[in-house]
């Protein structure tokens, strides 16, 4: 199947126009102007980008990946698919031991089915101080026997966790999850400069939602934001769902640490998707109102509502006055796809000979218009 399109971005180039030669669930090739065979199918004014990677999702459409039967999971990936996520990490919210387990054999299952591409285990090793929609009487101090017990659970479906690095026993932890293949991350933390330091030198790489439940910068106690963001090491979190920073926040953090460092994630969890009500994250009650949704009877932000070519679009509005069309897209690109996939390991997410044949096609508005995910149409640009 041979695609053209008046405008493709690679996740390295930007080709007006381009074509991209799929073959079976695979790109056989990639190109600039006209191609010499046939066109199969001419997009026209649109643009084609790589599929969405979104590596922080609690749900949607309703299920709580932290309580889903196998159809509700396969329906909420099937959510964000259509709205261009084309490889989804499941996140699980803090549990206790063994609700934790279970949990983790379930999706373990849909991992290895090749519907989630890993789980990322945001708790229970937290600051309750800065719980955030997380319940602080199931928090706790990682222990080496219950972190050995949850990786023989996962069977290599584990892909990321994330811990407050002021836990005793957290460098250790770190040190066992890095050695067993899984990417440590620093969030919900309340912990200093210093500490922060020390667990990113024991190899911790990314920063969960940076400055969302973690301490803030001071101006004699820099925090864990400073920490992550100068350390070239680290990749950082933004949910640019219009909710959880500014704009401005945006711009600076990518100004500060290049466009590379820097991870779009949704944290959808389960009313993303559907209309206003309420819903659950994990043990924990959540009113959605005006799309916005917070721990109940609290103003507690629980998660977002969104999805990823909401804070594509996002980050496209917001790259700021030196930064033209083209870059706009070129950065939310590389943000969107080629940066999350990178950082948890994961298949390389451009459009280039060889690779997975995910991608995107966007109107003029940047609304999608079409998805496909290993070659096959989950929304067919033609109807």
């Amino acid at each position: 199947m041979l695609l053209t399109a008046d405008t493709l971005l690679t996740g390295t180039e930007l080709l007006r126009p381009g074509w991209i030669d799929v073959d079976g669930s695979t790109i056989r090739a990639v190109g600039d102007g006209v191609p010499a065979a046939r066109t199969d199918l001419a997009l026209g004014a649109v643009t084609v980008v790589p599929g969405f990677v979104d590596t922080h999702v609690h749900g949607g459409g309703g299920a709580n990946f932290s309580a889903a039967s196998p159809e509700e999971t396969a329906a909420a990936v099937a959510l964000h698919r259509r709205h261009g996520t084309t490889t989804l990490i499941a996140s699980l919210v803090t549990a206790g031991p063994d609700e934790l387990l279970s949990q983790v054999r379930g999706l373990a299952v849909d991992v290895r089915a090749g519907l989630l591409a890993g789980i990322h285990l945001e708790g229970p090793w937290l600051s309750v101080r800065r719980c955030g929609a997380h319940e602080p009487a199931l928090m706790r101090d990682p222990d080496p026997a219950e972190i050995d017990r949850v990786l023989a659970a996962g069977d290599g479906a584990v892909r990321m966790v994330t811990l407050a690095p002021e836990r005793d026993g957290a460098l250790a932890a770190i040190d066992r999850f890095t050695a067993a293949g899984v990417v440590a991350a620093l969030g919900h933390t309340e912990a200093g400069y210093a500490q922060t330091r020390l667990a990113i030198d024991a190899g911790a790489t990314v920063g969960t939602h940076l400055f969302n439940a973690m301490r803030p910068i001071g101006q004699r106690e820099p925090g864990p934001v400073i920490a992550l963001m100068e350390d070239p090491r680290v990749t950082v979190e933004l949910i640019t769902d219009g909710v959880h920073i500014d704009p401005a926040i945006y711009r600076h953090v990518t100004r500060s640490v290049g466009v590379q460092r820097v991870s779009l994630i949704t944290d959808a969890m389960a009313a993303t998707g559907m209309t206003d009500g309420h819903y659950e994250l994990g043990p924990l009650g959540v009113d959605v109102v005006d799309g916005v949704a917070r721990v109940a009877g609290t103003d507690t932000i629980a998660g977002s509502t969104a999805t990823m070519d909401q804070v594509f679009r996002f980050a496209v509005e917001h790259c700021g006055r030196d930064c033209d069309d083209d870059d706009a897209l070129l950065h939310a690109v590389a943000q969107s796809s080629l940066n999350p996939a990178r950082a948890l390991g994961l298949p390389a997410a451009g459009l280039a000979a060889g690779a997975v044949a995910d991608l995107v096609v966007l109107d003029e508005d940047l609304a999608v218009a079409g998805v496909l995910h290993r070659g096959d149409w989950v929304v067919d640009p033609a109807d």
